[in-house]
């Protein structure tokens, strides 16, 4: 393949977080308050060791809302762009690297398959170039002829994807083209040497048909992290199984089997209407020193997701941050932000 295109992966060295801020015209109109004090717990975090970019509907909203912490407001940038919604992992920007230059990749975003707006969030990775957030010697490329989420892919750095079959294969993303073609199509846009095709696996509650980044993750070129349901009476029990028998099946870039580290299954949670959240500790994300775990008002699964992946991590934090409220909109902590790499922003 075309080795001059490199995929970053999460824990290449980044220059800055993307986050878009909730406001009343999103889904969360009806708990503004409780996932905006989540994202203001979640934006704290993240400025504590890195910048961040926030998308946000008014900017001055925003700043009232961080209030008191103006001593980390230093390394924010907020950008003023109309949103449909927060879930910046699946419309932002796609950073690549082509012959050492920088560029950014800009899919269509169609609201996981044609099922919610996206007319907005669509446009916002060319809007932040119009408001020059990125780098002069960045540039652009328009993939609009492509459905593709951030959180569908997953990257090793060395050539390897990962990602679900019943996702990319959606017929409601890129239904014109077969599976070979597919692969094809992402092995020369992201220099690509082999796609994972990942079979089983799946969560309740979850809107993306199953992306990556709910299920299994690289944490670094030689290891996976996935989630392990232990519970038979669980729906998830079989599915789960099967995932794992696969990934035990999979080898990485050397040829070697992946060394795999398990996740507890995030206990139960349900909706209003008794309809099971996709409650995931995959969804965590990689910064330059910290891994930031989504943590669900389970002290004990909590607590043993975080040492879990400490075995994956064992040179980073990992910190935990509450995204209970995420849950309600069947997202979490990955699903929410976009990292780009050193040199980009």
């Amino acid at each position: 393949m075309d080795h001059s295109v490199f995929l970053p992966p999460e824990w290449h060295p980044q220059s800055a977080i993307l986050l878009t801020w909730p406001h009343p015209e999103t889904d969360w109109e009806y708990m503004i308050e409780e996932v905006t004090a989540c994202y203001v717990n979640i934006a704290l975090e993240i400025l504590k060791r890195q910048k961040l970019i926030i998308v946000c509907r008014n900017a001055e909203t925003v700043k009232n809302e961080l209030r008191g912490h103006e001593e980390l407001l230093t390394g924010l940038r907020l950008v003023e762009l109309p949103a449909n919604d927060t879930w910046a992992r699946d419309y932002g920007g796609i950073a690549i690297f082509k012959d050492a230059k920088k560029y950014v990749y800009d899919f269509t975003f169609n609201g996981w398959g044609m099922k919610f707006a996206s007319n907005f969030d669509n446009r916002i990775t060319k809007g932040l170039f119009a408001k020059e957030i990125f780098a002069s010697d960045v540039e652009l490329i328009n993939k609009k002829d492509f459905v593709l989420e951030g959180g569908s892919i997953e990257s090793d750095g060395k050539g390897t994807l990962l990602a679900t079959s019943e996702c990319l294969l959606s017929p409601n993303r890129n239904s014109y083209l077969s599976k070979e073609g597919l692969e094809s199509y992402l092995k020369k846009a992201f220099g690509l040497d082999r796609t994972l095709w990942l079979d089983y696996g799946y969560l309740a509650g979850d809107d993306t048909d199953s992306h990556i980044d709910t299920l299994a993750r690289f944490c670094d070129e030689h290891t996976i992290a996935y989630v392990k349901c232990e519970d038979k009476t669980d729906g998830h029990y079989d599915a789960l199984a099967k995932m794992e028998e696969q990934l035990k099946t999979f080898v990485d870039y050397e040829g070697k089997p992946y060394k795999l580290v398990t996740l507890p299954m995030a206990k139960a949670a349900y909706d209003e209407n008794n309809r099971r959240l996709p409650a995931t500790y995959a969804n965590f994300l990689i910064m330059n020193n910290v891994v930031l775990l989504p943590f669900y008002n389970d002290k004990e699964r909590d607590e043993e997701a975080r040492l879990q992946l400490r075995k994956a991590f064992p040179m980073r934090e990992i910190a935990g941050v509450d995204c209970s409220p995420l849950i309600r909109q069947h997202g979490s902590l990955h699903c929410i932000t976009m990292q780009y790499p050193e040199g980009f922003i």
